[in-house]
């Protein structure tokens, strides 16, 4: 019986994972750029966190968590990167550091939802989180950083969508304003939402369900019912935005999916999966870590999806440069040759080339053959009348030129030190 790959899961292999190591590579560097450095935290967290941290009446928390007991415990597998990079910050009191502490991570993530084009149950993700400061910059400098990451990737045609969504202050008005317009269709709306109505009533905005939607057309507006400080706060960030030469616009219906937000939410969005999907999407979360147990940290973030982003490069026909082979490959005819090629392997691996040699027992003209097929830049001969004159062959198979070179002369030639 043959064993499949579970479903809403991918194998990432050879042929492809240089396309990965590629975005990884530009992820890092933009990082480094704006001074982040990397996180890595386990794969799997106590429950708990995620139920107090993302919020329990998310559809994550209620209906896409990987959740499972061992020893009494119950161990859920990360959904998303930013609960855990919270609670380890609390938990190896890094709020002592220098602030702003700013963090990122290239992280697998688990969420059991409806399969579609560029959504996995297991999927990759890329965050950045910035812990520490209140000020809108932090917040402008975050989405300038998803920018660059986006746009460095040659990504074009994206369309940046900020909102407010306020604070615990300001939401007090807006939740009774809004569960006076939602209260009349109560009984209309999925159990999902009627669950969510006193707790989180702004989380039925986010509902995926048609027939919830229809109902929500024409509610009262966050931005309405913003606080001085929020209002200020939303003003600052738009200023900074465009002294930093970053198009956007102000889109009322982004809430996020995650309890966790505040004030700024935004997305950005690329209509080049067919409809419009977005690739990134973060914002403000300034009670986070308190609510975790740690001190008061306001904090800022964002995360993008691998697999989505390699989607749209693919529909933008953007090409990810495949990887060189080899610097050389060893060919040998006879045992004499194979044990002076075995040395040669190893010296010249030790002084920096990539090298490869036959483990397969192939006579030479397969030797050869595979060698053309491996994309070596040259291919080493080797064979007893070599061996008596102290040389190899030296063939670059770029230029399909041959020659022969002394075997104590062959690093300084390859590496064209010589030259």
């Amino acid at each position: 019986m043959i064993i499949n790959i579970p479903k809403g899961t991918k194998d990432i292999v050879p042929s492809e994972s240089y396309k990965w190591q590629w975005i990884e590579k530009r992820f890092r560097e933009t990082a480094a750029k704006y001074g982040y450095r990397e996180f890595r935290t386990p794969i799997f967290e106590h429950t708990e966190l995620f139920a107090r941290g993302i919020g329990d009446t998310t559809d994550v928390v209620q209906k896409e968590m990987y959740t499972f007991e061992i020893a009494e415990r119950s161990l859920t597998l990360k959904p998303e990167g930013t609960a855990g990079v919270a609670r380890s910050y609390i938990e190896n009191k890094m709020s002592g550091e220098p602030l702003p502490g700013k963090y990122f991570y290239i992280t697998p993530c688990f969420r059991y939802e409806k399969m579609q084009k560029g959504r996995q149950r297991q999927f990759h993700q890329f965050g950045i989180e910035c812990f520490g400061s209140k000020n809108m910059m932090a917040d402008a400098e975050v989405i300038a950083m998803g920018w660059d990451v986006l746009t460095g990737l040659g990504i074009t045609g994206l369309s940046l969508r900020i909102n407010s969504i306020g604070c615990p202050n300001c939401r007090k008005e807006y939740r009774k304003a809004l569960q006076d317009f939602l209260r009349p269709n109560y009984d209309k709306f999925c159990d999902t939402c009627k669950g969510r109505f006193e707790k989180n009533p702004m989380r039925i905005l986010d509902c995926k369900s048609p027939e919830c939607q229809k109902y929500v057309q024409g509610a009262p507006r966050m931005l309405d019912y913003l606080c001085d400080e929020c209002k200020d706060a939303f003003e600052d960030l738009k200023s900074n935005l465009d002294a930093m030469g970053i198009p956007y616009e102000v889109d009322p219906g982004i809430v996020r999916g995650l309890d966790y937000y505040t004030k700024t939410a935004f997305e950005f969005v690329s209509s080049d999966l067919g409809a419009q999907s977005t690739v990134c999407g973060g914002g403000r979360y300034d009670h986070l870590v308190e609510e975790l147990g740690g001190p008061d940290t306001p904090a800022v973030g964002f995360g993008m999806g691998i697999e989505r982003l390699l989607l749209i490069l693919e529909a933008k026909g953007i090409e990810i440069p495949k990887p060189e082979g080899a610097d050389v490959f060893i060919a040998t005819m006879g045992d004499r040759a194979k044990k002076e090629g075995l040395k040669l392997v190893v010296d010249l691996r030790k002084k920096g080339l990539s090298v490869v040699t036959d483990v397969m027992e192939r006579g030479l003209k397969a030797q050869l053959k595979y060698a053309d097929r491996s994309g070596a830049a040259y291919t080493v001969v080797i064979g007893d009348d070599e061996l008596d004159k102290g040389v190899v062959a030296l063939r670059d198979m770029k230029n399909s030129t041959q020659k022969e070179v002394k075997i104590e002369s062959l690093f300084e030639e390859i590496s064209g030190q010589g030259k």
